[in-house]
């Protein structure tokens, strides 16, 4: 018995070392730019005014009217196929820093929070004096500094790593 159990975690392992790999590291090939922080100018397309100072009230105006561009049936619901649509589209636009919606809660369907929910967490982020707006200080800071242009070098978001999400975020979320 125990022979037949050895067997078979062998035959096992050795299938599962045998899979070929579709994607290999290629050291001589383009890195792919994975700045999120230049995901922060992006924010500027809600500023409903444009002042240069996005308020969370227009990032919030501004989400509701995209989601309701893709909610064509109004039920606050995007199914798999619009959300595969939807990531593909952000994948050819923003490359490396696109923001794949997330079926968080699994069931099936996209409503606004989760649609909203990176933005929205973004936006807390950065909004480092808790204001509710996010002024051209704050979203420059969160834009990478080349070396000796000011801020902390290779961190381009003016040291303020490591914040949490705080409330008043997506309700229910």
């Amino acid at each position: 018995m125990r022979k037949i159990v050895l067997l078979l975690a062998a035959a096992a392992l050795a299938a599962c070392t045998s899979t070929p790999r579709e994607h290999h590291w290629n050291p001589n090939a383009t890195p792919r730019d994975e700045n999120w922080h230049s995901q922060a100018s992006s924010l500027l397309r809600y500023d409903g005014n444009h002042d240069g100072t996005l308020t969370r009230a227009e990032l919030l105006a501004g989400l509701h009217a995209e989601f309701n561009t893709y909610d064509v049936n109004r039920t606050n619901c995007l199914g798999p196929d619009q959300v595969r649509a939807i990531n593909e589209m952000r994948v050819q636009q923003d490359a490396s820093q696109a923001t794949p919606l997330v079926d968080w809660n699994q069931d099936g369907c996209i409503d606004f929070n989760e649609f909203s929910g990176n933005t929205l967490s973004l936006f807390d982020t950065l909004d480092t004096n808790s204001d509710g707006q996010l002024t051209p200080k704050e979203l420059n800071a969160a834009t990478p500094h080349a070396p000796g242009q000011g801020g902390q070098p290779g961190t381009g978001s003016g040291g303020h790593h490591g914040r949490g999400r705080r409330g008043g975020g997506v309700p229910g979320g």
